[in-house]
């Protein structure tokens, strides 16, 4: 212990000798632990904690693959196969993202959305706050069209009506 006090002693006075060199060293130091703590909070919230999904160890995302892309968007039909003769899930869905412009409210707004299958939220075992999800006749060709709104946007643009 006594050597570990002399040791700190020592440097203490060698950082008084050369204030600049003190102030890099701790500056290093700071930033070195900051980078530290950023990444470890990045890391821990995306792959150390569960997902906010009901079994979210369970879930799996399956892509296509074609070549140079890894991974490939999946065709509808083709994922209508696979979930007609899948004895291994017990539920599948498919989504993909897209752009929209809404109109017809004033100033145009750009808006991004998904398309969803009509088992998505019973695959993630989520319900809406209000309102109903797809219904597997709504995920049929020639269906109308039915719309499930995010909670911001349904409180912004329609006022929570």
């Amino acid at each position: 212990m006594n050597t570990l006090v002399q040791d700190l002693g020592y440097a203490a006075r060698m950082l008084r000798l050369s204030p600049g060199f003190a102030a890099i060293a701790i500056l290093t130091l700071a930033l070195g632990i900051g980078a530290n703590t950023a990444l470890f909070s990045v890391v821990n919230g995306v792959l150390l904690n569960p997902l906010a999904y009901p079994q979210s160890g369970q879930l799996v995302a399956i892509y296509g693959k074609t070549t140079g892309v890894k991974h490939a968007p999946v065709s509808y039909l083709n994922f209508l196969d696979w979930q007609r003769d899948s004895k291994t899930f017990s539920s599948m869905a498919i989504y993909r993202n897209q752009d929209y412009t809404l109109t017809g409210t004033g100033e145009g707004e750009r808006l991004r959305a998904y398309m969803i299958s009509a088992d998505f939220f019973l695959t993630l075992g989520v319900a809406p706050i209000a309102g109903r999800t797809f219904r597997p006749d709504d995920d049929q060709v020639g269906a109308a069209p039915v719309v499930i709104l995010g909670g911001s946007f349904w409180k912004r643009k329609l006022a929570s009506s």
